[in-house]
């Protein structure tokens, strides 16, 4: 590699760095806010969840059409350019609008932008590191510092100007990432994607071993879900404040980089490893969500949340690497689409509605008493799972 195309590409790495934080940044915030400026301005808890899972629903079309592009064209940063802006435009409207049914038609729109905005930075990722040493966790960790210092800083700004200006927050985050995007060249079509045998249909949908982990990863997502959706109520609801919901956000990320990084380090990248790994992070999973219904005051809350870091950041990092290792190149868009579809998407239907009755219902303590159950459920299809592969070859 000549100096020039070094500096070119270090430049690329820095590009991809901090279009990540700011993308992870403006995540932050609307995973953490969205769901209070919707009670501030009056509605109840379970509309609130409808509202929320109004973006795992779109999700399910999302992801799988900006995917498709994605592999059709093989430019995943024209597709994140397209999204980028849509997501921009949609969301003015969402925050200028009051009634319930033209909030819910806005929200639609600016989710079909959002959504898929996990997957196809994934597959941006592995697109430009293809070929290199570079390893996806620490690029990735990037994502998660802007997560975590975002969040952070949100909570006391937004306590200061009011939750009505959450829009002009995000807005300026979405500016940010869209600069970087722009500036970042398309990265190159992997030498492997050309003259890949076998359709879409037997590459991606007809793999069975994918499909099985996909499967048990929505038991997983589901609790997971319903937290991410409803914990910043319980925090309000506990006698937290709004500065509290930022610090929440905070620690659920800051600590991912090292478990990014240590993964980058010592996992073994195949499927025996890896479920093995699955099966751990379940039980973590569910000790997790038994804490989390036992909690009594927002400083315990927070204390909970901190095992966030290992919990998702080890099933997000090996879940994206397994899909990558049984996915083909040439269909990574869409493997990741179909990864994050599950674990976004389906769930969050599934917990919006759920974890809104639930929550409404029964209360938070019996929400995260079901996510337990549901939890150690997943941990029992992983450990089976493990059991019917462990004398296959180590390195496949």
């Amino acid at each position: 590699m000549t100096t020039t195309s070094l500096r070119e590409w270090k430049r690329s790495l820095l590009l991809l760095k901090l279009f990540l934080f700011f993308l992870y940044g403006s995540i932050s915030i609307l995973l953490s806010y969205f769901p209070v400026y919707f009670k501030e301005i009056g509605y109840s808890t379970v509309t609130i969840g409808l509202l929320m899972a109004g973006g795992p629903f779109v999700a399910i079309f999302a992801n799988p059409f900006w995917a498709y592009w994605g592999d059709r064209l093989q430019n995943i940063r024209l597709i994140l350019i397209l999204m980028l802006i849509g997501n921009l435009l949609a969301v003015q409207f969402v925050f200028q609008l009051h009634a319930p049914a033209l909030v819910l038609t806005a929200m639609l729109i600016f989710f079909l932008f959002q959504t898929p905005s996990f997957s196809q930075s994934n597959s941006l990722i592995l697109a430009t590191i293809s070929d290199s040493p570079v390893k996806f966790g620490g690029i990735r960790a990037w994502g998660s510092l802007g997560y975590a210092i975002m969040a952070g800083l949100a909570g006391p700004i937004i306590a200061l100007t009011g939750i009505e200006q959450l829009w002009i927050f995000y807005s300026l985050m979405l500016l940010c990432t869209l600069i970087f995007l722009l500036l970042f060249p398309k990265p190159k079509v992997p030498e492997s994607s050309r003259g890949l045998r076998g359709s879409y249909l037997s590459n991606v949908l007809g793999n069975r071993f994918f499909l099985i982990f996909l499967s048990l990863g929505l038991l997983l997502a589901v609790p997971n879900a319903m937290n991410q959706t409803f914990v910043s109520l319980y925090i309000v609801e506990l006698g937290g404040s709004l500065a509290l919901i930022g610090y929440s956000a905070l620690l659920t990320a800051i600590f991912e980089l090292p478990v990014f990084l240590l993964l980058d380090r010592y996992l073994k990248p195949n499927k025996r490893t890896m479920i093995a790994c699955l099966v751990g992070v379940s039980l973590l999973f569910s000790l997790r969500w038994f804490l989390m219904s036992q909690v009594t005051s927002p400083v315990s809350l927070l204390a909970v949340q901190t095992l966030h870091c290992v919990t998702f950041g080890i099933y997000y990092y090996i879940g994206t690497m397994l899909t990558a290792h049984i996915i083909p190149d040439r269909y990574r868009a869409s493997g990741q689409a179909l990864f994050t579809l599950v674990f976004s998407g389906l769930a969050g239907i599934i917990a919006g509605t759920l974890g809104g009755w639930l929550f409404q219902t029964w209360g938070a303590s019996s929400m995260y008493q079901v996510s337990t159950a549901i939890t150690l459920a997943s941990m029992l299809g992983f450990t089976f799972m493990w059991f019917m592969i462990r004398g296959k070859n180590p390195n496949n």
